[in-house]
């Protein structure tokens, strides 16, 4: 059973004029990614192909991840009257695939896979949390808890059956840590690159890998505190095996950080060069 509905936020209380324009792209991108959770369903039902206790727990974070999408994307509309959300979220299934018919996991064993799900709920979790932190709307920042709270929840689904399979595959923490760590990567990998890009443009324009990622990790980075990192961090030790909190921890929570930061700095180059390449040969001129 879902934990709230959409009729139980307060959509009357929006208030445009606190809606941040740094925020609005953000919220679109997210809202196409969560909405499309019934597609990592299929795939993870295929992994997970004779083990009926398992599917039954990705249906269930599938319905609240579609939900929400749904809250996301009807918040954007608010901030945005002239978004569409059917047609972005079209063009991005369109142009993002995963792969639905495959019956082992990317990540090598069933104990990868969990450990995966487990950094994305990480990353889910902490950026909800920091959004809710940054946004003066109070529709949006209620939206934004009431999702960090579920996907912290998801953490916990899918960390208490990676401890099972944990218990037959016996993957060392290395093992485990590079798997999280790989996973951690791919949040530059095609799919929030891509949902930036369908949320934010016109259907035609050209997608640039680049520069859609620069776009949206330079506004997603900025809402970050160092308690958000800590946090996370406490998650993605828990989940491979390490201390969640100690000097260990508080260490990597501040590498982490500064590394973030470091990253945004460089998506905001990107971001610059990329407008005065396109800005007019006078305009460059001057």
């Amino acid at each position: 059973m879902k934990h709230w509905t959409l009729d139980q936020v307060p959509w009357d209380r929006f208030d445009a004029n606190l809606a941040e324009p740094a925020l609005v792209p953000l919220v679109k991108a997210a809202a196409l990614v969560e909405y499309n959770a019934n597609d990592y369903t299929t795939y993870l039902c295929g992994v997970f192909h004779d083990d009926p206790d398992f599917q039954q727990a990705a249906r269930y974070w599938a319905a609240e991840e579609v939900q929400h999408g749904q809250a996301l994307g009807k918040w954007a509309k608010l901030a945005d009257p002239e978004f569409d959300f059917e047609d972005a979220f079209a063009r991005f299934r369109d142009a993002f695939k995963l792969p639905l018919g495959a019956e082992t996991s990317v990540r090598g064993s069933r104990t990868g896979e969990l450990i995966a799900r487990c950094m994305v709920e990480t990353g889910t979790s902490s950026y909800y949390s920091a959004l809710a932190d940054t946004t003066r709307e109070p529709v949006l920042e209620q939206v934004c808890r009431l999702i960090a709270a579920d996907e912290y929840r998801h953490f916990k689904l899918f960390y208490d059956h990676m401890k099972r399979y944990l218990a037959r595959e016996k993957l060392s923490v290395f093992d485990r840590a590079r798997i999280a760590l790989g996973r951690i990567t791919e949040t530059e990998d095609d799919e929030l690159a891509c949902a930036y890009h369908c949320a934010n443009t016109r259907p035609g324009s050209v997608y640039r890998h680049e520069e859609a990622m620069a776009g949206y990790l330079s506004r997603a980075i900025a809402a970050y505190q160092p308690h958000h990192v800590q946090r996370g961090t406490g998650m993605i030790f828990k989940a491979v095996g390490l201390p969640p909190r100690g000097r260990i921890s508080d260490l990597a929570a501040r590498g982490g950080y500064l590394l973030m930061q470091r990253r945004r700095r460089k998506m905001e180059r990107i971001l610059e060069r990329a407008a005065a390449s396109q800005a007019p040969p006078l305009a460059r001129a001057a």
